[in-house]
């Protein structure tokens, strides 16, 4: 009997559980009932191994582009670059997704591999997806495009749930996020809680993240500059983005959740096995000649389901490399202004970044 089905594995808070309880409640405003449904099935369908009649996310990759070189990712490998052709996806193909997934699937996420706000039909995506009922609509971002002009336009179109990647203040974040300026960044949040504030908005909720070794230095610095401008804090331990680490432990009993979760959909319309499978090495089908139920209900995925089912994931070349299925250890605690948190570190992973 497999047992161990991680849900959220791999993204820590470092926030009090008082803003953990109001960022659930301010992400759930305009469709509480179904949104809580929708959260209950995302930790029952991965215990139970149901495969609903749809996903309840499907990740749409609006650009596999990016306009950062950041050290530790997996983009600026040569694999990555051999493999993936980097491209924004077209506007038809998004609606094609959409038109079907439409009152069917609860949650689309905008974002994979690149960076979303460079797609030019970006604002016009997410309206697409809020006027189609769409529940919740998400990405994540390096924030360079975030104007307070376009934060507005971001909103007023129905996002819902924007997550910045901002890896370490001052200096430490310039030498990882390059070109980006620490101080512009910090004033985009700023503008964005000020003019989330005037208007008396609760959406988009604002989550902030970043890789752990950039934050250990200073967790509470990191978390007493964003916690007065943001909704949510958030950390990861470093993973094997560039596919180096060969002395891989991992736990007992283990079944991957996503396959029942979610559903990730390529900017050129290739579906990934997951949204673990940067490189697209296991491809589940193709969207341009396929609808989302025939891939979430097809062969490819199934034949996973069965080996996960049995715990033999390590017959799959992505889920072996994945991080979900490696162990980990308390090995770390740290304290933002007097809590205590743990960093589960992945055993035998380093923990410096580029490596």
């Amino acid at each position: 009997m497999i047992k161990n089905v991680p849900i959220n594995k791999g993204n820590y808070d470092m926030d009090t559980q008082e803003r953990v309880d109001q960022f659930e409640i301010n992400r759930s405003l305009g469709w509480e009932e179904k949104y809580r449904e929708y959260r209950e099935n995302w930790i029952k369908y991965p215990k139970e191994q149901y495969v609903a009649e749809y996903p309840l996310l499907v990740d749409i990759e609006l650009s596999s582009l990016c306009n950062l070189k950041c050290p530790m990712c997996y983009t600026i490998t040569d694999e990555f670059k051999s493999k993936v052709c980097t491209q924004l996806m077209k506007f038809n193909l998004f609606q094609k997704i959409v038109d079907e997934i439409a009152g069917k699937v609860p949650a689309v996420r905008l974002s994979l591999r690149g960076e979303a706000t460079l797609h030019p039909d970006f604002i016009s995506c997410i309206k697409y997806c809020k006027e189609n009922g769409i529940g919740e609509v998400s990405f994540l971002t390096n924030a360079s495009k975030l104007t307070k002009e376009y934060f507005i336009e971001i909103a007023e179109a129905g996002a819902d749930w924007i997550t910045v990647s901002i890896d370490g203040i001052g200096t430490e974040y310039e030498k990882i996020r390059t070109p980006l300026k620490f101080e512009d960044t910090l004033q985009k949040i700023k503008d964005i809680h000020e003019i989330k504030r005037n208007r008396g908005w609760k959406k988009p909720v604002i989550k902030i993240q970043g890789i752990w070794p950039s934050i250990k230095n200073n967790p509470s610095e990191y978390y007493n500059t964003f916690e007065p401008y943001t909704d949510l804090i958030a950390f990861n331990p470093l993973i094997d983005y560039l596919g180096k680490d060969e002395d891989i432990v991992y736990v007992d009993e283990f079944a991957c959740p996503q396959i029942y979760q979610r559903l990730v959909i390529g900017s050129d319309g290739k579906v990934m096995l997951c949204a673990n499978d940067e490189d697209g090495n296991y491809l589940l089908g193709d969207i341009n000649l396929q609808s989302v139920y025939e891939i979430w209900h097809g062969e490819r995925i199934n034949k996973i389901r069965e080996l996960h089912s049995l715990g033999k994931f390590k017959d799959v070349d992505v889920c072996r490399k994945c991080y979900l299925p490696r162990a980990t250890e308390d090995s770390e605690h740290a304290f933002v202004n007097d809590r205590e948190i743990t960093i589960q570190n992945y055993i035998n992973r380093t923990q410096v970044i580029g490596k």
